[in-house]
């Protein structure tokens, strides 16, 4: 506590100074399920029904992998380099796997996936490509310039190979082989390379690979030739080359027949024991996947593969990696992506059309006002009018669905019907096709978003000021809602503590919830309704300004003098006056301490300042009476908002305490 002087000449040196003033604010789909498989190539893929296996072969990794039905791997047969072709034996007893690494061909124990024979082909021949037709073991051999046909006979002691089966006929790369499911002693093979397109059956019942028919020159190149099938009849190829297309050749003279529509790059072909033939492309940014049921021309489903590697474009799908479920009705596909890793696709109901269901509602409406929603259903195989279709609306009453009931499909796949919105907030109409023998289920939807009520919510009290320590009521009227009555009251103090919870409650009859509150600080008080289904939220609120506490004092006097009709507290020069000033309490808080001096029949300003509180919110000031004897003075103290080391009051001044010195 520091003493000011207070000397008679100090006093009359202010009072003739000047003062200072101070101033104080529905698309394609997808494959419906897929496994990441343990392979960086695909080469070949054959679908065993006897004991529910896909085996798939890794030319880069050199390996067979086995895996179930949903593609949970189960055996891997390693140490096979470069093996691309594969094969099963009539049975289902052997897979047959074409090595080029090791010019051989490898016989796999389909059951047990373990290797049983490995039949060299001689040095440098880097067989392809295998099939099984009377009863030996074909296999496709060569490079891109030149490639031909060679067979392993079994059948005796030792295993006995036989080289350029048809020297006529200069495939070019190894041929691709496939063996007719009519007839077990006829194949077909074709040119896996893109310098000459050649196509051309074989008869296989004299132990050697007699040609019964060949594609016409005339025919010349037609790209990469990356598969080819049978029909179940055998009588007609099925190849997947360039051209936007799965050409079909008549098996008997190689005529070409009408093709199937697809993508550019022709990647596979598989065709079901019922004629159903599924036609891929490596189609990045096109569907890569064409189903056609027997005897049609319009796919009835396309597949488009999204991308699960690092392209903007799908997976690819691997070449001659389409196979049907033996017996079922799953088709099998296996794509590779930008990073190198492969995966199984599992289609599980290919030959159903997939209708698209689009459905479209207003982008906004207030709520219990009728909205039209309609749409259409597209699919490959048109649904007829009256279809029934199932309506069901989600919103914040019924968030698990209330079904609205059919609604019938017009004529050309559309719909339309008048529906009223109940709840407020997004909401949700779907509209549903459960499907048939022919289709599957489809549904979509639309959100159309649903405007409340207004709801009024109101708080008194704004804007008043009071004084420290007053207890004030707030009351908060809500207005007409639909279901909630319930109101929060805050209380958010200035300063640094934070918002706290007054009262939550349900408002009375006449809408109104009220709470009181202590005032120490300026005060935003708010009151919250959350809103229910049909009104809206609201949130108001109501600033109190709480003028700081303020008291002053003066002691160490020896009596009371009145003069004219005001008290003064009376000092000798020789004592100290001492001010006691006291706020509410508050980190960094000041108290602007004012001296006035009588002088000439009025009050001059003699001395100001501030002065830090301490913890219990007090102030000690002491003025020096040497040599100020006959001077008569007022002090006050005061908070003044901003100035006095914080904000979170409201300005108050104290009153004026008097006091004179005499000897």
């Amino acid at each position: 506590m520091r003493k000011r002087a207070l000397s008679a000449a100090t006093s009359f040196a202010v009072l003739v100074g000047s003062a200072a003033l101070v101033a104080v604010t529905a698309g394609p789909a997808a494959a419906d399920s897929s496994r990441v498989l343990p392979m960086s190539s695909v080469g070949d893929m054959v679908v065993d029904g006897v004991h529910r296996k896909i085996f798939i072969s890794d030319p880069y990794l050199g390996k067979v992998v086995a895996t179930d039905y949903a593609g949970t791997v189960l055996s891997t047969v390693t140490g096979l380099p470069g093996v691309t072709g594969l094969a099963l034996s009539p049975d289902s007893g052997s897979l047959y796997a074409a090595v080029p690494g090791a010019d051989a061909v490898v016989v796999l124990d389909a059951g047990t996936v373990t290797e049983q024979a490995r039949y060299a082909t001689g040095e440098g021949t880097d067989p392809q490509y295998v099939a099984h037709a009377g009863g030996r073991i074909w296999f496709g051999y060569g490079d891109g310039h030149h490639g031909d046909i060679g067979s392993v006979d079994t059948s005796g002691a030792e295993p006995v190979v036989a080289l350029a089966q048809d020297a006529e006929v200069n495939y070019s790369g190894a041929p691709r082989l496939v063996a007719s499911p009519a007839d077990p002693n006829v194949f077909a093979a074709m040119s896996s390379y893109y310098h000459r397109f050649e196509l051309g059956t074989y008869d296989a019942s004299t132990g050697t690979a007699t040609r019964t028919a060949r594609v016409p020159a005339s025919v010349g190149s037609v790209g990469m030739a990356n598969d080819l099938a049978f029909t179940p009849d055998g009588g007609k190829l099925i190849t997947a080359t360039a051209g936007n297309r799965h050409r079909v050749w008549r098996a008997s003279d190689m005529a070409e027949l009408p093709s199937y529509a697809s993508d550019y790059h022709g990647a596979a072909v598989a065709v079901a024991a019922d004629g159903t033939v599924a036609a891929g492309s490596d189609a990045a940014y096109a569907p890569d996947v064409f189903v056609y049921r027997p005897g049609e021309t319009k796919a009835v489903r396309q597949y488009d593969f999204p991308s699960t590697g690092n392209s903007s474009g799908g997976d690819g799908l691997g070449h001659s990696a389409l196979g049907w479920e033996p017996g079922g009705k799953r088709l099998f596909a296996v794509t590779t992506a930008s990073g190198g890793n492969a995966r199984l696709q599992v289609l599980d109901t290919p030959t159903l059309s997939a209708p698209v269901v689009t459905v479209k509602v207003p982008a906004t409406v207030a709520v219990l006002k009728p909205i039209t929603v309609s749409g259409t259903v597209a699919s490959t195989l048109p649904l007829p009018a009256g279809t029934p279709l199932t309506v069901t609306r989600y919103d914040a009453e019924y968030p698990k669905g209330k079904v609205l009931g059919t609604r019938a499909l017009g004529a050309n796949g559309t719909f339309s019907f008048t529906e009223t919105p109940y709840a407020a907030g997004n909401v949700t109409y779907k509209v549903a096709y459960a499907g048939d023998a022919t289709h599957s289920g489809a549904s979509g939807s639309a959100v159309v978003n649903v405007t409340p009520f207004k709801s009024t919510l109101l708080l008194d009290q704004h804007n008043r000021t009071v004084n420290h320590n007053t207890t004030v009521t707030y009351t908060a009227y809500l207005g007409w809602t639909h279901r909630n009555r319930v109101v929060e009251i805050w209380a958010d103090p200035y300063g640094p503590d934070p918002k706290r919870l007054l009262k939550r409650g349900t408002v009375n009859s006449a809408g109104k919830l009220s709470v009181t509150l202590n005032m120490t600080r300026d005060t935003r008080v708010t009151a919250s309704f959350a809103g229910d289904t049909r009104s809206g939220s609201a949130h108001t609120g109501s600033t109190v300004y709480t003028r700081a506490g303020v008291s002053t004092t003066l002691s160490r006097h020896y009596k009371w003098t009145k003069i004219g009709s005001t008290s003064y507290q009376t000092y000798h020069q020789s004592a100290d006056v001492l001010v006691s000033a006291w706020h509410n309490s508050f980190p960094g808080r000041q108290t602007k301490y004012e001296l006035q001096v009588w002088y000439a029949g009025a009050w001059y300003a003699g001395s100001e300042g501030y002065v830090r509180l301490n913890n219990n919110g007090m102030a000690y000031i002491l003025f020096d009476g040497a040599g100020a004897e006959g001077v008569r003075a007022r002090v006050r103290t005061a908070y003044v908002d901003g100035l006095s080391g914080d904000n979170v009051n409201t300005t108050v001044y104290g009153g004026w305490k008097y006091f004179n010195i005499t000897r």
